[in-house]
């Protein structure tokens, strides 16, 4: 039985910064690839940032490449977002997924005011 908990989103004005945390209840978390993706109001769900097991190797969308970093704390079983220079186009629900087993946490909501 794997769950996801999001948590750390709120309402933040533009420009300003937010750190994500996924709390990961999972055996061997350290075994698996991670990330994050959002679901922006009458949107698709997209692609945000991942991260390997090890923590060594990240990968971003380019729409948040040099604003966001994606880190894990696996002894800690979280992981984490810190996103910064927020835009009011970012509001959205954001989720982490656990990649290799597809599975997600139910979200938080993230929202930047004008």
């Amino acid at each position: 039985q794997v769950q996801l908990v999001e948590s750390g989103g709120g309402l933040v004005q533009a420009g300003g910064s937010l750190r994500l945390s996924c709390a990961a209840a999972v055996r061997t978390f350290s075994g698996y690839n991670m990330s994050w993706y959002r679901q922006a109001p009458g949107k698709e769900r997209v692609f945000v940032a991942t991260i390997n097991w090890s923590g060594d190797s990240t990968s971003y969308a380019d729409s948040v490449k040099g604003r966001f970093t994606i880190s894990r704390d696996n002894a800690k079983n979280t992981l984490y977002l810190q996103m910064n220079s927020l835009k009011p186009e970012e509001t959205a629900i954001y989720y982490c997924r656990l990649n290799s087993l597809d599975y997600w946490g139910t979200g938080t909501k993230v929202t930047v005011s004008s």
